[in-house]
């Protein structure tokens, strides 16, 4: 299974530029990873186990963790968006 591309975005929220990379870090440490970056310092990191977000062993896995991804991302710039809290 091969490990999925992630995303990154740049936005800016009451005049701070922040920095958002979510990566997926594959079945040898199985685990999607969000980073919240401002002016190059990471704020905080949010590590999110395989297990909490599919049933391995799926044929729809690899769907599985793309879609886990892309919606932890998601949730971490609607969070930014919303109160500006890291």
């Amino acid at each position: 299974m091969n490990m999925q591309k992630g995303f990154n975005s740049d936005i800016t929220v009451r005049g701070k530029s922040y920095h958002i990379q979510t990566e997926d870090w594959g079945m040898q440490n199985p685990f999607l990873v969000s980073r919240i970056f401002c002016n190059g310092a990471v704020l905080k990191t949010i590590k999110t186990p395989y297990e909490s977000v599919l049933r391995l062993g799926s044929s729809q896995t690899q769907e599985a963790i793309k879609l886990a991804l892309r919606r932890q991302h998601s949730t971490i710039i609607d969070a930014l968006m919303a109160d500006g809290a890291v």
